[in-house]
């Protein structure tokens, strides 16, 4: 049985309607060219100016997130050295965000569209996600130039989100195609974590500096079931927001950087508040636990995919994908479900029932019953 977290408030509900059903057609993923492993990290700490910089008590966070088991066994920075990860600056973290968030969005759009074996030109809407930079003109304008997407296509930008981003991009794809205003929607996400780079002596600063890597996923989302391959159908999706719980998870502004708020409670925050959104799915499409065969999760950390099997009740080996892809990647941030889900699908996972949810600042959550044939 699962538990019944409490209660925060009440959730937004969106239901497909029948005839406007919303589909997947294709996925692609992107990563920076250069990928570093802990101990690469560690060396590189250990031999910057910062190091001396940090009391000891910041040297031992470090070298125990960075040198143990901590689920992450390599990350992907848009670096060509990890020396130039200690640069911090304002000037040099947004040249990093505008050099390598437009470049990694359209290549994992590109992969989507490629996959999908479709023209850019029969995109009707893209809808990007960020949370690491910001640029004016937006983002969704530079993917537009770089694929060669019409003129007159719907561009939407979504900034802010944090983690939990991925979801949000492709509710309002769902509202797009519902409305019939689009056949076919591109929704990227694309995270330059490391243009969002700052260090202090605040553990949970030290904690994320460790942990997030650069990556993009995208999805071409339609409202016809794919042709061939398998058909991965949106059904419910649930969102919460929480903001009595924002101070544990969130970014601030110091110096003109992004400095990013981690407290020790996030695991039992994420795990709570996905299980009220799950729950609140799943009673709503007359579904048990017990019916779901897959589970795609955002997984924020190693302690977070722990709080979820516990809360969840899960065996280890039903967050394999989520598992696997932060071992490989990190935290990517609203890109990471992407990965997870390309992984599961590529895998060839059982069909019939899978739920995709992603989390973070806010406190938000979202959630979404699959059918996957």
């Amino acid at each position: 049985m699962v538990r019944r977290g409490p209660k925060y408030m009440t959730l937004h509900h969106q239901t497909a309607r029948r005839d406007a059903s919303m589909y997947l057609h294709a996925l692609g993923t992107a990563l920076p060219e250069h990928r570093y492993t802990k101990s690469e990290c560690w060396e590189a700490f250990a031999a910057s100016d910062w190091f001396g910089r940090l009391k000891p008590r910041s040297h031992a966070i470090a070298n125990a997130v960075l040198r143990r088991d901590n689920g992450i066994h390599a990350r992907w920075l848009a670096v060509e050295s990890l020396e130039e990860v200690f640069a911090i600056d304002a000037d040099t973290l947004h040249r990093r965000f505008a050099t390598h968030a437009p470049r990694l969005a359209a290549a994992a759009g590109r992969s989507a569209l490629q996959r999908a074996m479709l023209e850019p030109t029969e995109i009707d809407a893209v809808v990007v996600t960020t949370c690491t930079g910001y640029l004016c003109p937006a983002l969704s304008g530079y993917v537009v130039e770089r694929l060669g997407l019409r003129g007159d296509v719907f561009a939407f930008d979504l900034v802010g989100q944090g983690c939990a981003g991925a979801l949000p991009n492709w509710q309002v794809a769902s509202a797009l195609i519902g409305a019939g205003q689009c056949g076919h929607v591109l929704s990227i996400c694309v995270e330059v974590c490391s243009a969002a780079m700052y260090l202090d002596d605040d553990p949970g600063v030290l904690i994320s500096a460790c942990l997030f890597g650069d990556g993009a996923g995208a999805a071409v989302l339609s409202g016809k079931k794919p042709a061939a391959g398998r058909a991965v159908e949106w059904r419910e999706t649930v969102s919460l927001t929480n903001p009595a719980a924002r101070e544990a998870l969130r970014f601030e502004h110091r110096a003109g950087m992004l400095r990013n708020i981690l407290t020790p409670a996030v695991p039992r925050i994420a795990a709570e508040h996905a299980e009220q959104v799950f729950d609140s799915a799943i009673m709503r499409a007359g579904l048990t636990r017990q019916d779901i065969g897959g589970w795609i999760f955002h997984a924020g950390g190693r302690d977070v995919l722990l709080a979820l099997e516990e809360r969840f009740e899960l065996p280890s080996a039903a967050l394999r994908y989520s598992r696997e892809a932060l071992r490989d990647y990190g935290n990517l941030s609203s890109a990471f479900v992407y990965f997870v889900l390309d992984a599961a699908l590529a895998d060839a996972a059982p069909g019939g029932w899978w739920w995709l949810s992603s989390f973070g600042a806010g406190f938000t959550c979202h959630g979404a019953l699959l059918a996957v044939e």
